[in-house]
């Protein structure tokens, strides 16, 4: 039996990530996050740590919460790996990356300090595809960033087959997966109830929209 932990983003593809990892043979044990210098929203997707915890909380799973800069993301996220490994006896990290090599190899590099083995179960899946079976195996996620080309219109909207079309058909990957996009999961077959989220404000940071939300 696998022991893993979960890069968990809060968005559709770590949460994927972790469905079609637990279906090996692997078992999930934590989920980890990284939070901003302030500790109060995710580092990448800017979701609050409340809803980060009850997405957790949802799936049955302990979520370890971390604070970082940019800067020193890549220490202190290797630090936590090693403590949850520890902690929890765990042989494997899955992270939910598709295509971006750069991600990947950064990812094997502090699983292998943290002797850790990095599990990508989404790597090389045709995007598109993979967001369809998203919908179709039941995620339920909206878009909690955005950047400019697409614009504030689309914060706080669900993903669904029309709009990946719509999104194509503005030159933006169906999948986000070159950071056009970042969502915020709000139901999936790990989760024992829905979370209720609502989008309270839109805010632009530079060229990026961001959801203000808060659970319901």
């Amino acid at each position: 039996m696998k022991e893993a932990l979960c890069s968990w983003s809060g968005g559709k593809d770590s949460c994927f990530a972790l469905m079609q990892a637990i279906q090996p043979g692997h078992t999930s044990k934590v989920l980890l996050n990284v939070l901003n210098e302030e500790g109060r929203i995710s580092r990448s997707h800017g979701i609050p740590a409340a809803i980060l915890q009850a997405q957790a909380a949802a799936a049955g799973l302990p979520i370890h919460l971390i604070s970082s800069s940019w800067d020193e993301y890549e220490q202190h996220f290797t630090a936590a790996l090693t403590k949850l490994k520890e902690e929890y006896q765990l042989t494997h990290a899955v992270f939910g990356d598709i295509d971006l090599q750069p991600h990947r190899d950064w990812e094997e590099k502090v699983c292998a300090k943290a002797g850790l083995t990095a599990v990508l179960p989404l790597w090389q899946q045709n995007r598109k595809a993979l967001v369809m079976q998203m919908l179709e195996a039941g995620i339920e996620t909206i878009i909690v960033s955005c950047n400019e080309v697409m614009g504030e219109r689309f914060i706080g909207r669900l993903i669904t087959p029309a709009l990946v079309d719509e999104l194509e058909a503005m030159g933006i990957d169906a999948c986000g997966e070159n950071g056009e996009y970042h969502t915020l999961v709000l139901d999936c077959p790990l989760f024992s109830k829905r979370i209720n989220v609502a989008v309270t404000e839109k805010i632009q940071h530079g060229n990026y929209w961001f959801a203000k939300t808060e659970l319901q």
